[in-house]
Parts: C-alpha cells; structure tokens; sequence
C-alpha cells in the first residue's frame, strides 16, 4: 500500500496566530462553506481533498482546515485511556442508521424479509458464509466449496486454513448463545481462545493478552510497519475501559448502538490486544453487540465476505483514523457502507433462494414426497454425483438427526436414492440407478 500522506492539523495552521484572520473568512465565505459541505458529506480524506480546486484566493490546505474545524464542532466522542478519538455523522451515515434500524433491528420479525420456515436455514447459511470469509480476510486459503464441505459434513479440519474457519464458526454460534450477557475479560479471553485454536504458532498465546511490545501492524506488500500498537503495559487498563464502554447502557449524548459497535470493532484493531487473531476478535465483537441491542438480522448478515473484497479500503479506513488525530469517521463511514452492502446481498440471496423453491414444484408435485424431501431430489437432479450423510443433510437443513435420517430412508424405499457404507461404516445415500426414470413417470403421472 502507498504511504498515506499526513494531512495538515490545526495546530500547525494556526501556529503563531498567522493563519488567525483567515479562519474567519473561510467560515463566512459562501464558495468555502459549500465545498467543506461536499467534502465533509463524503468525508474524503486529505490524499483526495488537496486534489479539489479551492476557490479563488484559497488553497486546498485552507479548505482542508475549514473542513477539519466544522468536523471538531462534533459533540461526540470517547476516550479508551489515554487516547482520546471523536467521530462525525453527516447526513450519509445518519441515513444508513435509520436504513438499518428499519431493516436489521427491532422485534416484527414476523413481516421480516426471511420467511419465518426459512430462518434457521438461512442461518446456518450465514454462519458458515462469515465463518470463511472472517478466515479468509487473516489470510485462510481455500474454497467456499470445499469449506462449506466440511462444516456440513463435520469432518475435521485438515489444514490451519481450515482450522481458522472451523473456529469461527465454532466462535460465531457460541455468540449466539451468550449475547445477552455483558462483555468481560473472562470472555474475550474464551472468544480468542475459540477463533485461534491450533492456529498460532504458540499455543500459549490462545486465550491470553500479548505480553510483550514486539507487535506491529505491517503492510503486506512492502513489509513497512504502518501502526504500531499500545505498550503490553497499558493492556489490561484499556480492555478493562473497553469493557465498561461495551457494557454501559447509555452515554451522554446518546452513542447509536451500530455506531458504538464499530467503535468496539475498531478498538480492538487499534489495541491489538493478541499476538494474533485481533481481527477476527473483533469482528467477533461486532456481532455480539449488535445482536446485543436487538439487531437480530445482523446473524443472517456475512459483513466479512464484504471486507474481503475490500482489504485495502478496511486497511485504509484503519489508518486515516489514527493518521488524522483518530477520527473514527472514517472507519464508521466504511463500517456502515459494508454493512449496506451485505444487507444487499442478502436480500438480493433470499430473492434467489425463493425463485429457487419455485422450480421445486414439479418435486413437490411427486406423491408421498415432503418439502424437505423435494428439496434433496432437487439437490440431486443438480449434482447427479453427490453422496450426502445423514449428518450433512442435519447441517443444512437444520433438522434434526432422526428427521433428516427419515427423509432419506423414505427416498430409498421409493428407489429414488440409494443406500451405501463409506469407509464400510458411514451411512451416505447417493443417486439411484431409475433415479431420472422414475422423477419423469412420476412427474407425468
């Protein structure tokens, strides 16, 4: 990544008081004002606003300190032991905050955009969808194929790559199960634990804060080190005020719940508490607290596959909030946009998924065969090879062991599967030999 430039401060501006008379011209003038409107409503940082032609008498370095002196008017901010950080809502943001209020919280679930039959389906989807991509983002290499593969079938990570995803997705539905309490050490240690099982290089490091400084934030390409984090010293002081902040119910003036999670988020990234696996930590973290407050769709949302694709914006966002004296803006800003997005995407899946049960009628329309069962024959007329466990089909569907046995058992005595032994041990069912015959006579019958 390209060195970012730091932006001019204010201090340095008004230094000696030679830049003192401006700054009352560059509030009044009407040409400044409607520029530092547009910049401060797309909040660009200095490496785009220095491009921007001024108007006449200025330069982009006044724009950029009117720019910065109406962001400082902000009420907000929020103080992590001695590092003090504020943030900015423009309308933008504050349009997406309602966006999601509307869409991802709240308690009508019953009007909701996944049909009530659908969610836990949809759920265990999500879970392994944010459970790869969280992995892949720390640098996990392997296919959404193959890994979903291994999470329906339960069978044991063979490499770190997978380990990383089977702990996240072991981490995500343990937060699930504990997102009402309140955050603690004990139980950032146990999230850390969970995410980095058999995948640091010492297995000590699991579950435990770094103790020593050698830590440091270092761009991929060039091996340049771009943050280098709190002493080990100040550790146990800072995650103890992250706590409190997790943990307090209201904050004067009123701090948005998503708002206060992507500060969460980033805190964690800014503290780098571990030797390893603060991202997934925090991106951990992030879930809990929203889903903490009501935001409930937020289980059917995979925020990481987004930041995959966006790995230099996410790196970037880290560095022009501490670059430009901790603006958390920045952050927020490309937090909520990538929440917007996966919002998108999973209504854009769920359409997809509804389309799809549409062509299930004709499976539907076979005498003696249940929805389940129709969505199985489907699955085979699709992947004519695929040999499917009892176990796999629990795991996708999200019934129960004996259901997904029954529905398979009743397709064999049908003659549509057929029954076999892998490894002479395992029950699996595969396509049966009058398969498609018997699919045509019984659609046309």
């Amino acid at each position: 990544m390209k060195k970012i430039e730091h932006p001019p401060t204010l201090y340095a501006y008004f230094k000696g008081n030679n830049n003192a008379e401006k700054l009352a011209e560059l509030v009044t003038n009407h040409e400044v004002s409607s520029l530092v409107n547009q910049i401060n409503e797309t909040y660009k940082f200095w490496d785009k606003v220095k491009y921007i032609p001024p108007p006449k008498g200025f330069t982009p370095t006044d724009i950029w300190i009117a720019a910065k002196f109406k962001r400082r008017s902000s009420p907000y901010s929020v103080t992590i032991g001695k590092h003090h950080f504020t943030w900015f809502l423009n309308s933008q943001l504050q349009e997406l905050l309602h966006l999601f209020d509307l869409h991802i919280g709240g308690s009508l679930e019953a009007s909701s955009l996944i049909p009530r039959e659908e969610k836990h389906k949809y759920l265990i989807n999500s879970i392994m969808e944010e459970a790869i991509a969280s992995s892949q983002i720390e640098g996990a290499v392997t296919t959404r194929k193959r890994a979903k593969e291994m999470l329906r079938k339960s069978t044991p990570p063979k490499t770190k790559s997978e380990q990383m995803i089977f702990n996240n997705y072991v981490t995500i539905q343990k937060i699930l199960e504990i997102k009402d309490e309140d955050l603690s050490f004990k139980r950032i240690l146990e999230i850390h634990k969970l995410i980095s099982r058999d995948t640091l290089a010492d297995k000590a490091d699991e579950g435990c804060f770094r103790g020593s400084d050698d830590v440091n934030v270092v761009d991929a390409v060039t091996g340049n080190i771009v943050y280098a984090p709190p002493p080990s010293v100040e550790l146990e002081a800072l995650m103890n005020e992250l706590c409190i902040f997790f943990n307090t119910e209201s904050h004067s003036p009123f701090v948005h719940p998503i708002i206060k999670a992507c500060i969460i988020h980033f805190m964690i990234g800014y503290v780098h508490p571990f030797v390893d696996g603060n991202g997934r930590t925090a991106r951990a973290l992030f879930y809990w607290y929203l889903l903490k407050k009501g935001y409930w769709l937020t289980e059917y949302l995979s925020i990481s596959k987004l930041i995959l694709r966006s790995k230099a914006q996410y790196a970037k966002a880290y560095l022009y909030t501490e670059i430009d004296e901790n603006d958390l803006t920045y952050f927020i800003k490309y937090k909520l946009r990538t929440m917007k997005l996966a919002f998108e995407s999973l209504r854009e899946y769920i359409g997809r998924k509804i389309a799809e049960k549409k062509k299930l009628t004709d499976f539907v329309r076979l005498p003696g065969i249940n929805d389940r069962q129709a969505l199985i024959l489907k699955w085979y007329s699709e992947e004519p090879s695929m040999v499917l466990t009892v176990k796999e089909l629990q795991n996708r569907s999200g019934v129960s062991n004996q259901t997904a046995r029954n529905d398979l058992q009743g397709l064999v005595a049908v003659q549509l599967l057929e029954h076999i032994k892998l490894n002479g041990k395992t029950d699996a069912f595969v396509k049966g030999g009058k398969f498609d015959a018997l699919i045509e006579r019984m659609i046309e019958s």
